[in-house]
This record gives C-alpha cells, sequence and structure tokens, in this order.
C-alpha cells in the first residue's frame, strides 16, 4: 500500500511540475547583438502619402528606444540592420451597404522587412509583413490618416516582435 502512495505522490508532483520544464521559441536578442541600424524605409507603393516612409521608420525606431533590447547606432559600425521596404497601400471597401454605397474602409499596409546580423555577417530573416485598419467611410479624411497610423503602429510592433521575440 505504501509503494502505490509513493508512486501516486511521485507521479502527483512530476504533473504539478511539469508545465515548468515546458520552454518555447522566443526569448531575447542575442548576446552578441548590442546595437541595430534603422535607415529610413524606401517607399515602393506608389501611394502618394506624404512623408510615409519616414513617419514608419520613426514609428519603428521609437519602439526600439522604448523596448530597450538594441540600442540605435549608425549602419557603419552597428551589430545588426534593419531595412523595410513599404510595397503597397492599399485604400478598399470593406463594408458595402446596400445600393453600393460604402460604409467601411480597409487601410492595408504591406512590407517587406529584412534583418541582418552584421557580426556573423548572416540574412537572420527576409520576410513579407501585412496589416490593416479599418475606418468609417463617412468620418472624413481625418478617420483615413487615424487608419493609416494605427496600421504603421500595428506593423510597427510585429516588426519588433519578429526581431526581438523570434530568437
Amino acid at each position: 500500500m505504501k509503494n502505490y502512495k509513493f508512486k501516486y505522490l511521485t507521479l502527483f508532483f512530476i504533473l504539478i511540475n511539469l508545465p515548468a520544464c515546458y520552454s518555447f521559441k522566443g526569448g531575447s536578442v542575442p548576446p552578441h547583438l548590442k546595437t541595430i541600424a534603422i535607415p529610413t524605409f524606401n517607399d515602393q507603393s506608389g501611394f502618394g502619402e506624404p512623408n510615409l516612409r519616414e513617419i514608419f521608420t520613426n514609428k519603428v525606431k521609437d519602439l526600439f528606444i522604448k523596448d530597450n533590447s538594441l540600442e540605435l547606432s549608425n549602419e557603419l559600425i552597428s551589430d545588426c540592420i534593419l531595412e523595410c521596404t513599404i510595397l503597397n497601400v492599399a485604400n478598399e471597401p470593406a463594408v458595402i451597404a446596400p445600393g453600393e454605397t460604402v460604409e467601411k474602409w480597409k487601410i492595408t499596409i504591406n512590407v517587406q522587412v529584412v534583418f541582418q546580423d552584421m557580426k556573423l555577417k548572416k540574412k537572420v530573416f527576409d520576410k513579407r509583413l501585412s496589416n490593416w485598419t479599418e475606418y468609417d467611410a463617412s468620418a472624413g479624411i481625418e478617420a483615413r490618416q487615424s487608419a493609416i497610423n494605427s496600421t504603421i503602429e500595428k506593423l510597427s510592433e510585429d516588426i519588433l516582435l519578429e526581431v526581438v521575440a523570434k530568437w
């Protein structure tokens, strides 16, 4: 009887502690990477939004500064480089009401992101990312601009996570 109690008690403690053994891919930037260069993004979208590339670049830089896992640096001396190209910006109907009137529009931004480890001289990733935001058609140009800014915010967070959390 004691033997069964011991076995069950041991099994119980193993099952209780098993979640602590679980690990997942993700974590922090490798220790050899301390600085990052983020040159001004390229804009190949042809969307015509003034200062889109500067606004987007600055948003990503701000997030890296707040995150504090990599220090912003010059391209010539940085440990890694993050390059981004805005491929496409679409403003398309999202909700169409009876009578074919647009109730909601959807701003979608697609980007190509390349992250390179300059110390090891290797490309860590080269990915396409996309995100979107809807806005009311009746809200005017301010709502459109707000949707663009919101989409930039979402994509900037996606880019940060790709760089710092996928190790």
